[in-house]
C-alpha cells in the first residue's frame, strides 16, 4: 500500500511537470542533488521534484521549524538568560555564556543567519521550558502540516537518526513559515546588527538571486548539503529544496529560473479601472463607484484568472469626497494574495439635509 502511494505521487509528479513545461517554462533543470523539490508557494503544486519523498538528514534547515515557533511565540525584545544547557553546543555557534543575557530577538537573528545550534537550543528552552518539550511542539506542528516524512530530535539539526525529513516536507515547512512575517523579515535579511553581535547570513543566494528572500542553509558531514530558498517576483513565490546537492547555489538558481519561466507579468488593474461600489446612506445619491489608485500586477499562467476580493465597507454613510480612499482590492490565486491596489471613491456623494438647503435656497432664488 505505501508503495503503491510513492508510485501515485511520483506520477503526479510526471503529470505536473508535463503540464507545467505545456504553459511556456524552461526544460527541467539538471541539478547536482540527490533530492529535490520546486514548489509554487500561492498553488502548493510541486514544480520540479527528484525523489521528494527520500528521507534524509537535514542539518540545520531543521532551524526553520525552530525559527517559526520562535517567532510565533513572540516577545522579541525580552531578554533572557542562557541556560547552561544552551552554552558550549558543538558545531556552529553566537558562543554563548551561561547566564549571558541576550534578546529573544538576537538568538533569533543567530540561528537563522548565523546558524547557532547554541540560539537554537536557548530558543527551545525559552520557548516550551526545555529541549525534548520544544522538539515535542516541532513534532506536533509537523503533523498539523502534514510533513509525513519529516521526524524532528532536536531544535539545531545535529546529526541524530531521529532528526530527518524529505524535499517535498523542508519545501511545504518553508511554505508556512514564509506566511509569519517575523520569520519572513528574519529570513530575507543580508546583515544586522544586534545587540552586542554583527551577523551576515549565510545564503549566499540573497545576494545572488534577483528576489532571494530566504530560507535557510544546512551542513555536517553525514547530511550533505541542504538548501532551501525561497524567490519571489511579481508577488509569486517559488520555494526551491535541495538535499546532498554538491551544487546547491547553481541548483537553485536553475530550479527557481525554470519556475519563473512559466509565468508572464500581467496587469490586473489600471489606475482608473472600475472594481465595484457601495450603496451610501442618508446620501443625495443611492451609490457610489470604487476605482483602482493604482497599478496591479502579477505573475500568472497564460491560464490563470486570479480572484478579486474587495476588502472595503460593504455601505457608506453621506458624505462621501471623490477621491476618497475606501480601502483594497486584492488579487488572489490559490489562496494567496500577489497583488493589492487602494480602492478610491469615484463619485462624490453629500449628506441629504444638505441637498435640501440647496433645494430650498434654490426655490427661494427662484421665487
Amino acid at each position: 500500500m505505501k508503495m503503491k502511494r510513492i508510485r501515485m505521487r511520483a506520477a503526479a509528479a510526471v503529470v505536473a511537470a508535463a503540464l507545467f513545461l505545456s504553459g511556456g517554462a524552461k526544460a527541467a533543470p539538471a541539478v547536482s542533488a540527490e533530492s529535490a523539490v520546486l514548489l509554487d508557494a500561492a498553488t502548493g503544486e510541486v514544480l520540479f521534484a527528484r525523489s521528494p519523498d527520500r528521507r534524509s538528514l537535514i542539518a540545520s534547515t531543521t532551524k526553520i521549524m525552530t525559527g517559526l515557533l520562535a517567532a510565533e511565540a513572540g516577545g522579541l525584545d525580552r531578554y533572557v538568560s542562557v541556560p547552561p544547557e544552551a552554552a558550549g553546543i558543538e558545531g556552529s555557534s553566537l558562543y554563548l555564556k551561561a547566564g549571558e543575557r541576550v534578546s529573544v530577538r538576537e538568538l533569533l537573528y543567530g540561528m537563522m543567519l548565523q546558524s547557532g545550534n547554541d540560539a537554537a537550543a536557548a530558543l527551545a528552552i525559552r520557548t516550551a521550558g526545555s529541549v525534548p518539550a520544544f522538539v515535542e511542539k516541532m513534532n506536533g506542528r509537523a503533523a498539523q502540516l502534514g510533513l509525513r516524512g519529516t521526524h524532528f530530535a532536536n531544535p539545531n539539526g545535529l546529526d541524530d537518526p531521529e532528526n530527518y525529513s524529505t524535499a517535498r516536507d523542508l519545501a511545504l515547512l518553508a511554505r508556512a513559515a514564509m506566511e509569519n512575517e517575523t520569520f519572513r523579515t528574519v529570513v530575507s535579511t543580508r546583515s544586522i546588527r544586534v545587540g552586542a553581535r554583527s551577523l551576515s547570513n549565510h545564503n549566499k543566494l540573497l545576494w545572488r538571486y534577483d528576489g532571494a528572500e530566504g530560507v535557510k542553509t544546512g551542513f555536517t558531514k553525514k547530511a550533505g548539503r541542504v538548501l532551501v530558498s525561497a524567490a519571489e517576483r511579481g508577488g509569486r513565490r517559488l520555494i526551491a529544496v535541495t538535499i546532498r546537492a554538491p551544487d546547491d547555489w547553481n541548483d537553485h538558481a536553475a530550479m527557481l529560473d525554470y519556475g519563473f519561466s512559466a509565468f508572464e507579468t500581467r496587469t490586473l488593474a489600471r489606475e482608473g479601472d472600475l472594481l465595484g461600489g457601495a450603496p451610501v446612506l442618508g446620501g443625495d445619491r443611492e451609490a457610489v463607484r470604487f476605482a483602482a489608485a493604482g497599478t496591479a500586477e502579477a505573475m500568472l499562467r497564460a491560464d490563470e484568472k486570479p480572484l478579486v476580493r474587495i476588502c472595503a465597507p460593504r455601505v457608506l454613510f453621506a458624505p462621501v469626497t471623490a477621491g476618497e480612499t475606501v480601502g483594497w482590492a486584492e488579487f488572489r490565486v490559490g489562496g494567496a494574495v500577489l497583488s493589492r491596489v487602494p480602492l478610491v471613491c469615484l463619485d462624490a456623494c453629500g449628506a441629504r439635509e444638505e441637498k435640501k438647503k440647496k433645494n430650498l435656497i434654490s426655490r427661494i432664488l427662484g421665487g
